[in-house]
């Protein structure tokens, strides 16, 4: 098992990946609802939300920044 400085950097790490794809999500989601001129915030936000998980659980898999380090 690894140590607990490496699972707070794995943290700190998987939790900026995911909060930079859900403001892409966000941004797309935006832009795409935006040219057919409705934009359902609900929709926005909750696909937004199931990139950000899915960013969590594929950072499970290992992040490349961390495994250069070691």
């Amino acid at each position: 098992m690894k140590n607990k400085a490496y699972w707070i950097e794995w943290g700190k790490r998987a939790c900026v990946r995911a909060i930079k794809t859900v403001a892409q999500a966000v941004i797309a989601g935006v832009g795409t609802a935006a040219v057919i001129s409705q934009v359902d915030i609900k929709y926005v936000m909750s696909a937004s939300l199931l990139a950000g998980v899915l960013s969590l659980l594929n950072s499970l898999a290992g992040l490349p920044e961390i495994e250069k380090q070691e």
